[in-house]
């Protein structure tokens, strides 16, 4: 349920003075209020009384956005129209980001609040000093109610009112009481749902809690239940969480983590992944966010500092696991979250590199039997979490989850074992393994282990499916799958880079994150200006805002699966390049060596190229953009029918064409 500090009748709120309001605002609000926050009211409230003079309708003040952390300063319904006010006091120009803040304000709402979904919205900024006023009421190609923010100085805010409830014209009653206690289901992004569990170790409030969601949290208690019995009754428990792309299994391992951060009890956990871009977003985020929040108490305090005490509960699992190598005592923690588990490496990869990188000549364990047996040094008990995604493994020696399976059937057969019954399906590749396992000790199975509903996409639960059925080459299934979301997660298909680019311009609104994604194999896209071997950085491109170059925004960095797994954006664009082209006879790969396309006849390498694809096809939330070059027939690495095959596969599937 969504809250408030003030609520009335416009009728009401006319008649009492300012000081009578700003009382009943205080009264409510739980924290002190400041005195710039009170001087803002004492501005607000006699602009907004005059501007809503003869109406009647509903007020809000500081009406809670719980995703977001924040409160919109006013929120007024009136004839059925919900408009949502922001103010900056004695501000004289509209910034952009202030622009953004109102609009993100409105998106949320209709995103994720109910009654909001086909509320008629009309954001506005109030940059009280300006000098002009741009009233344009305008929407967007999302035809959604959702008007363009409208920006007015403090003389035109009745103007505003009024002219957006012509545009609208009748309007049908909306009921403030319903509106205010409508069912609100957010889906945050990971880096938000990070924000939010470090700060209070929980994410009800900002997460999605209906039934489709409610598995999310029956997979977090079943693991907090092994977590406990494990302490209690001195065990060792190994448990393996599955889901669908996006279904929140790093959200999952994050919620474990933040929930058992007990040091003085010998309780501490941490989360740990191998994916160097995600845990150096995450660790970044925090640490910025930890800086400001000390600021904002008077308290300063380096980027630096703070970047260290993020570092106790998520951290690099090579890191983690070369601190283990030097140091033979037990980890500081007993629980451990292996965050994609099944891009740990085979026991080849992991010696090799061991011998070269490390000058270990006698290592002779995979990288799971040795993350296993780290924990295994502990005398009473320990647990570890491994979180796996279905065909994700993207890079050389990445083993899959049998390779965990094997470690503990040959080293640790003395550990209790937890695994999703999905763990059988083809594409973990890991039923020998598990048939092997049993043979040596019991296994439990526990439905409750596996994420069945995409979080990461609020608008297309059936993305997934989509993008399996498209990649296994199921032409029937994908279109028919395709049919059940089109019209709430838009994807287009083009041979323009330069229209796929407008498309995600134009669809983005807000804040919303857009970027262009393509696969590391993606060599001759040079043409476009895409160099994947050009250096990014994907904290800055994950990160920064729109003014910063290096970031999405300027669709300038490409980002590659490496960079986005596990992370997603609002919108994408993916530039499909002759890596992976389209055939009747299957999916023909190659690498770009030299001057010349090679075919890929190595069947792990197929493997990874075809999930590299999986990977950037699952990132968006809201929709996404299929670029297909059409080729040059004078360039012997680019002809037409490199590509055509592939735009012709997927246009055939029922992706409109731009």
């Amino acid at each position: 349920m969504l809250n408030f500090y003030y609520k009335d009748s416009i009728t009401s709120f006319l008649s009492k003075s300012t000081e009578e309001i700003i009382g009943e605002i205080t009264l409510a609000n739980q924290f002190d209020s400041t005195l710039n926050q009170n001087k803002s009211w004492e501005t607000q409230i006699p602009l907004l009384q005059e501007a809503l003079k003869d109406y009647e309708g509903t007020i809000f003040f500081e009406f809670s956005i719980p995703r977001m952390g924040k409160r919109v300063d006013a929120l007024t319904i009136i004839e059925g129209v919900v408009f949502v006010i922001e103010f900056k006091v004695g501000e004289t120009k509209y910034h952009r980001i202030n622009i953004d803040q109102v609009w993100d304000y409105a998106l949320d709402l209709k995103n994720f609040h109910e009654p909001s979904h086909r509320a008629l919205l009309a954001p506005i900024l109030v940059a009280t000093e300006a000098k002009a006023s741009f009233i344009e009421i305008a929407t967007t190609t999302h035809d959604d109610n959702l008007l363009r923010p409208i920006k007015v100085n403090k003389s035109y805010l009745r103007l505003a009112i009024r002219s957006a409830l012509d545009f609208y014209g009748n309007t049908q009653y909306l009921d403030p009481v319903a509106f205010s206690k409508g069912r609100y289901y957010p889906t945050p992004t990971i880096v938000e749902a990070a924000l939010s569990l470090y700060h209070n170790h929980t994410v009800d409030e900002i997460t999605r809690s209906d039934a489709e969601a409610k598995n999310l949290t029956k997979t977090t208690s079943v693991i907090s239940q092994l977590i406990k019995e494990a302490r209690t009754e001195k065990r060792k428990t190994i448990c393996f969480v599955t889901g669908v792309p996006g279904a929140g299994k790093t959200l999952v391992g994050l919620k474990v983590a933040t929930s058992h951060l007990d040091e003085e009890n010998g309780n501490a956990s941490v989360y740990l992944s191998g994916n160097g871009p995600l845990v150096a977003i995450l660790q970044e985020a925090l640490a910025r966010d930890k800086v400001i929040n000390e600021r904002a108490k008077g308290i300063k305090l380096s980027k630096g500092k703070a970047k260290t005490s993020v570092k106790a509960f998520i951290q690099n699992i090579h890191h983690y696991r070369d601190a283990y190598l030097v140091d033979p005592k037990p980890p500081y923690d007993h629980v451990a979250i292996f965050d994609e588990a099944q891009r740990a490496w085979h026991k080849e990869q992991t010696v090799k590199f061991m011998k070269q990188k490390k000058g270990q000549h006698d290592f002779d364990y995979s990288e799971p039997e040795f993350l296993i047996s780290c924990l295994d040094r502990h005398q009473d008990w320990a647990v570890i979490v491994c979180l796996v995604g279905g065909g994700q493994e993207i890079n050389t020696g990445e083993a899959g989850i049998s390779e965990w399976l094997s470690a503990i059937k040959n080293r640790f057969y003395n550990w209790e074992v937890y695994i999703s019954p999905n763990l059988t399906e083809s594409e973990y590749a890991a039923s020998e393994a598990i048939s092997e396992l049993q043979k040596v000790t019991e296994v439990t199975l526990d439905a409750d282990l596996h994420l069945a509903v995409s979080m990461r996409s609020f608008r297309a639960e059936n993305l997934s499916n989509f993008i399996k059925n498209l990649l296994d080459l199921n032409r029937e299934e994908a279109i028919r799958t395709h049919l059940k979301f089109k019209e709430n997660y838009p994807i287009v298909l083009t041979r323009d880079l330069r229209a796929a680019k407008a498309w995600l311009r134009e669809k983005a609104r807000g804040s919303e994150r857009y970027g262009l994604v393509v696969s590391s194999q993606a060599q001759r896209l040079k043409p476009f200006a895409i160099d994947v071997k050009s250096p990014m950085n994907p904290v800055h491109w994950f990160l920064n805002d729109k003014d910063d170059v290096r970031s999405s925004y300027y669709l300038e960095d490409v980002a590659t699966e490496f960079h986005v797994q596990g992370l997603e954006l609002d919108w994408a664009c993916l530039t499909w390049d002759g890596d992976l082209r389209y055939s009747k006879e299957g999916w023909k790969t190659f690498s770009f060596v030299g001057s010349k396309w090679q075919h890929i006849h190595k069947e792990e390498r197929k493997k990874y190229l075809i999930n590299a694809y999986r990977v950037l096809l699952t990132r968006a939330r809201q929709g996404m953009v299929i670029v297909v070059p059409e080729g040059n027939s004078n360039d012997h690495t680019r002809k037409p029918e490199i590509y055509d095959p592939t735009f012709n596969y997927l246009k055939e599937l029922g992706i409109p064409v731009i």
